[in-house]
């Protein structure tokens, strides 16, 4: 399935390129430089390809496997940091280079995070609809309803626990939060939610859940960020919500999710709470509207990092849960079933859209107390 997929995304020649390369690198830098540059032409070719096809995301992540797998079985005649490599290859083909967003005040600057395909052990064949939104809108220039422009720059995250510990998230968002003249207006993180709905999450918690990853890894207890004494137990969405959820932009209706799971002081077990977190002294955030996985982790690191420099509620920004991507009925058995069909592509086309659209209802939105 897997090699279907690749051949349907038009990368398959991403691998033997880049092997031919690494065997004429003579050195550790050459090496470097190599590698940097066979991710940067995956990402762009991804991002082009998808454009020019269906929509699919999957091709990128199969080829950088396949890529990382060539990595590993690369034999030079030098000492070469193998690991380091593959991290800058995995930096490079998700979008990770910096900010390059056009400078300047008459310039609206946004930027949005995707992941990876997930739970593959369920169904090999899964997409990510974030993914395929972030790779679709990467570079895009959206002409705005108030005549203004809006660039987008988009990244794309692994499903993996110890990338998130590493500190991956504030690594690629870092220079587009940072004050100056590229710094972006607003920043949405995206992720595949619950079926038939977008949710706005209004509460991210501090907690990780202990769910198994890509790497077939879990991992349960508190968000491991710098200073954890000064991290706090929720963060709290500065996206216009209410605009968002009340914009009419697709096909699928739009939730301002205000749920959280609490643990009281001095209780065994959490407890669900539907307006948010009580504010009660020893109160512990145990799932945040998002729950207590990967999505929840880069709503928390991403509005933590905004909150750490200083931007608060001046800079829009949180998360956004898309509806699940789902093949036709006919075609739902991961033993039996095509690697797509008209309805996986339409459903993708769908929130793909929508995601566009509730990105320039929060870019258009009023500023608060305007």
């Amino acid at each position: 399935m897997p090699q279907r997929i690749l051949r349907h995304g038009g990368l398959a020649d991403a691998v033997p390129s880049l092997e031919k390369a690494l065997g004429n690198a003579g050195t550790p830098q050459e090496a470097l430089r190599t590698v940097r540059r066979h991710g940067l032409v995956l990402w762009r070719n991804a991002v082009r390809k998808l454009r020019e096809t269906d929509g699919d995301d999957r091709p990128l992540y199969w080829t950088r496997l396949a890529m990382r797998r060539a990595l590993r079985a690369w034999r030079p005649g030098f000492d070469a940091d193998i690991p380091h490599l593959i991290t800058e290859l995995e930096y490079a083909s998700r979008g990770m280079t910096g900010n390059h967003l056009p400078a300047g005040d008459e310039r609206l600057r946004l930027v949005i995070t995707g992941f990876d395909p997930f739970r593959l052990e369920r169904d090999i064949r899964r997409g990510n609809p974030s993914g395929a939104a972030a790779l679709a809108l990467d570079g895009a220039a959206m002409r705005l309803p108030d005549g203004r422009t809006a660039h987008v720059a988009a990244v794309l995250l692994p499903v993996r626990w110890a990338d998130f510990a590493a500190g991956i998230v504030e690594r690629a968002l870092r220079p587009y939060l940072e004050p100056g003249p590229r710094q972006v207006a607003l920043f949405l993180t995206i992720s595949q939610g619950q079926p038939g709905a977008f949710h706005l999450e209004r509460y991210n918690a501090a907690w990780r859940g202990g769910g198994t990853d890509n790497a077939g890894e879990e991992s349960a207890g508190a968000v491991p960020v710098d200073d954890p004494a000064t991290a706090p137990q929720w963060t709290v969405t500065s996206l216009p919500y209410q605009a968002m959820a009340a914009a009419g932009s697709g096909r699928f209706p739009v939730v301002d999710n205000t749920a959280v799971q609490e643990l009281p002081g001095q209780a065994e077990e959490p407890v669900m709470r539907a307006d948010g977190p009580s504010g009660e002294p020893g109160a512990a955030a145990r799932a945040g509207g998002g729950g207590a996985y990967l999505s929840n982790e880069v709503a928390y690191r991403a509005t933590l990092l905004r909150d750490r420099l200083g931007l608060g509620g001046s800079l829009p920004g949180g998360h956004l849960h898309t509806p699940v991507l789902e093949f036709a009925p006919e075609n739902a058995d991961p033993a039996e079933g095509r690697y797509t069909d008209p309805v996986l592509v339409a459903n993708r086309r769908d929130i793909t859209n929508q995601v566009k659209e509730l990105l320039i209802a929060a870019a258009t939105a009023p500023a608060p107390g305007a």
